[in-house]
């Protein structure tokens, strides 16, 4: 499993972490996406040997939130 904390400057409230979730959370190997808006970082945990973070991040930036690298 591998845990990643990333950077979305787009997200401004819980509703945007709801819909990160609820986006990211269909790929296969997502186990937990969890989030702080004040912050503006998506806290993720994934299998790496079913999901790239890659797709993870285009995922979000299809939804809006671009990840700051």
């Amino acid at each position: 499993m591998q845990e990643v904390a990333l950077t979305a400057p787009n997200i401004a409230c819980d509703h945007c972490i709801m819909s990160i979730r609820k986006a990211v959370t269909k790929l296969a190997g997502v186990v937990f996406v969890g989030g702080d808006p004040a912050s503006k970082q998506v806290s993720l945990r994934f299998d790496e040997s079913r999901v790239k973070l890659e797709d993870i991040e285009q995922v979000m930036e299809d939804e809006g939130y671009p990840v700051v690298k």
